[in-house]
């Protein structure tokens, strides 16, 4: 195999903090290696039941029935809990994706998917496709399962329109403490990037590492996680252009051929 044909280790010498587990863990870690990175996996949260189980358990039930005209899936962790609960989408219930992750997870455990953004990976994104997407029809009944912690952002827009909107409670996000020696190697700045997935890692990030060092990028899976990660003090240095892991893992590519 000749120099040209070897495969690029763009970020060979990079340390990088992937703060998320799982299957999605695994695969960015993967894909990170595969760049030459040495990944940490280190989850920074996780998700529990919701507090009020009657609440979720009473819509899935009307959503099997077919109460609802549409259903909107905000993350793939709320495809999971669908999943755990054997939950049925009733054939005339349509469902709304806010990104291609989300609507991938549908995918694979066996749910149909209608309107998935085509610009914004976001609940703006998806408001802004919403009227032509259901042709303008006022009001619809439309179920939102959403974590504890998530802003109203689409159900709120939703409900402005004039929907009929029943926006559930799917599961909570808890914070999950890394190592001791996780934390001493972002402070002294060992690390050379922090993965940052959402809102609530963003949140993790702040509060278990504090001032991240200037040497560690801190790197951000959209233009939404971006700015709540800014709302919180939390310095931003890399924006993926989409939501997606692999936009994520380019853009800290890009920025280590332009070193």
């Amino acid at each position: 195999m000749t120099s040209a044909q070897l495969p690029r280790k763009p970020l060979a010498g990079w340390r990088v903090l992937v703060p998320r587990g799982g299957p999605w863990g695994d695969q960015v870690a993967a894909n990170l290696r595969s760049r030459g990175a040495q990944p940490i996996v280190a989850p920074m949260i996780n998700f529990a039941a919701t507090d009020d189980a009657p609440a979720l358990n009473e819509a899935l039930t009307r959503l099997a029935a077919g109460e609802f005209d549409w259903m909107t899936i905000t993350s793939a962790t709320t495809v999971d809990v669908l999943s755990s609960h054997r939950a049925v989408v009733a054939a005339g219930t349509r469902i709304a994706a806010v990104g291609e992750t989300t609507a991938a997870a549908l995918v694979a455990a066996g749910y149909r998917v209608d309107i998935v953004p085509s610009e914004e990976n976001s609940a703006r994104g998806l408001l802004e496709e919403w009227e032509t997407a259901t042709a303008g029809v006022i009001p619809l009944r439309v179920l939102t399962l959403r974590s504890e912690i998530a802003k109203p952002l689409l159900s709120e827009g939703l409900r402005r329109i004039g929907h009929d909107v029943e926006s559930v409670v799917a599961y909570r996000t808890i914070g999950v403490p890394v190592s001791d020696q996780v934390v001493a190697d972002v402070k002294a700045g060992l690390v050379q990037a922090v993965l940052v997935t959402s809102g609530s890692v963003a949140r993790q990030v702040k509060d278990q590492f504090g001032l991240i060092p200037e040497n560690t990028l801190v790197a951000c899976i959209g233009p939404q996680t971006a700015r709540d990660a800014r709302a919180m003090g939390l310095r931003v240095d890399v924006v993926a252009n989409e939501r997606t892991a692999a936009s994520l893992i380019e853009a800290l590519v890009k920025v280590a051929e332009e070193r």
